[in-house]
């Protein structure tokens, strides 16, 4: 067993400016547990292209509130309460409102090794 607070991870490479937020990567590969959680923040009034081709995640929202779309242009809101999953390696959007951040639990399988970073520069989006 053993512990592990947000704290403690912002002095490793596991928190990472994602670009549009961050992400305190709380469990990752080298734990041995076959997924990874993540504190992410989502700063308010983003908007994020993203795509993971090798991982499935999850992500249960803990406050503030905004959307997710997938590539059809269908429209999810998220909120507290909200888990949205991507179950299918979705390109997708996460939008946070501008009313302030999105804070979500994010689990990834397989896990990430935990200082992957998204570039958000590029026209399809960001992948890995």
């Amino acid at each position: 067993m053993f512990t592990r607070q947000l704290a403690d991870v912002e002095k490793t490479d596991f928190f990472v400016d994602w670009g549009n937020g961050t992400s305190h990567r709380l469990l990752t590969q080298q734990d041995g547990m076959g997924f990874t959680i993540c504190h992410t923040v989502v700063r308010a009034g983003s908007e994020s292209r993203l795509q993971y081709r090798r991982h499935l995640e999850a992500c249960y929202c803990i406050s503030g509130s905004g959307e997710v779309e997938d590539m059809t242009g269908t429209v999810h809101r998220v909120e507290p309460g909200t888990v949205y999953v991507l179950d299918a390696h979705d390109d997708h959007f996460l939008r946070a409102d501008s009313a302030g951040d999105m804070v979500l639990v994010s689990v990834f399988n397989p896990p990430l090794e935990g200082t992957e970073k998204h570039s958000l520069n590029g026209e399809g989006g960001s992948a890995y």
